[in-house]
């Protein structure tokens, strides 16, 4: 029987246990293409791993691994003892209790502020006044507190990736994952996020992994930095 670990009630509340990762001799093909060539990778409970490396090194391929949008071609993926992916295993993404932040928000337009993020949460079956409660309380969390009621199309884009945040935190994961969310923005505007984003994983204690092309965020964030190239591990700086 496939194990659930989503929280099935309670908030967006500080001291969540972070899930630990470990993947063995992980590969990735696509027809003759392989993405991904033997990744080993630790990631302990509770800290943050930056995926750092250029286009076509693999590492959003690694991301999508992680979030259960794809299967490996090879080797292991464990949450802490459970298999989640493995040549005869694949856990879908709702049963892996994470949270994912994209480059580009993925905000619906037609909807409020607030529906967007309580969407994980109406998936889940919560009820209204319990999601309500949870939704105000990740909004507060990252700085949109009293935005609930505004559309996605009147913030900043600084504001719609706060949303995205909250969106992604409001069901309470064991694991965030971050697909470089803040490319999109101002240099000015990358370092406010990255320093908020920062301490807003570490108040909650969630594991995250967040890929990135751009060194000063992953020295910014993360306890360990794995450098990808060519589809392997090419350094990991510990911090």
């Amino acid at each position: 029987m496939t194990r659930d670990t989503r929280p099935s009630q309670g908030g967006v509340s500080p001291g969540n246990t972070g899930v630990s990762l470990s993947l063995r001799a992980l590969h990735q093909t696509f027809g003759a293409a392989r993405v991904l060539d033997g990744i080993d990778l630790d990631v302990p409970a509770g800290t943050t791993t930056a995926l750092l490396g250029p286009s076509g090194c693999g590492k959003s391929t690694l991301l999508k691994l992680l979030a259960g949008l794809l299967a490996p071609t090879g080797g292991e993926i464990r949450f802490d003892d459970t298999v989640v992916a493995s040549g005869t295993v694949c856990h879908s993404p709702e049963l892996r209790s994470l949270g994912m932040v994209f480059q580009d928000y993925a905000l619906w337009p037609h909807m409020s502020v607030a529906a967007n993020v309580g969407f994980p949460l109406e998936m889940r079956g919560v009820k209204r006044a319990e999601r309500a409660q949870r939704v105000e309380e990740a909004l507060d969390l990252v700085g949109l507190a009293g935005y609930g009621t505004r559309r996605p199309q009147a913030l900043s884009g600084g504001q719609q990736q706060r949303v995205a945040l909250a969106r992604a935190i409001v069901a309470a994961p064991r694991l965030l994952l971050f697909d470089e969310p803040l490319s999109n923005l101002d240099r000015d505007l990358r370092t406010r996020l990255c320093t908020d984003i920062g301490a807003l994983l570490s108040r909650l204690g969630t594991t995250a992994v967040y890929v990135t092309h751009d060194r000063e965020e992953a020295e910014a964030l993360a306890d360990q930095i794995v450098i990808l190239a060519h589809g392997r591990v090419d350094k990991r700086i510990t911090r």
